[in-house]
């Protein structure tokens, strides 16, 4: 299975990574494309996918999964959380 990059995210109901509700995501490899929720996201790495996103210096960044209730999606550059997502443009 190859990876997924998250280009886009949808915020509901606040600013913070809790609130990304829904994300946009490419896969390169195949030229696929789509959205989806959070939730679907957080399964979908859960069951072994692997989603990055592009950092601003053109570094990849991998996507992991807080995992409390509700769970919701994070990134670690050099084993530091970083906010990657939250850089991403909104829609």
């Amino acid at each position: 299975m190859s990876h997924i990059y998250i280009t886009a995210r949808h915020m509901e109901g606040g600013q913070t990574l809790k609130h990304i509700a829904r994300v946009k995501w490419s896969r390169p490899s195949t030229g696929e494309s789509g959205e989806t929720s959070r939730s679907q996201m957080v399964s979908w790495i859960d069951g072994g996918g692997k989603a990055r996103v592009r950092d601003r210096d053109g570094s990849e960044v991998l996507v992991h999964v807080v995992h409390v209730n509700p769970p919701y999606l994070r990134t670690n550059a050099n084993n530091e959380s970083t906010d990657n997502l939250l850089s991403l443009p909104q829609y």
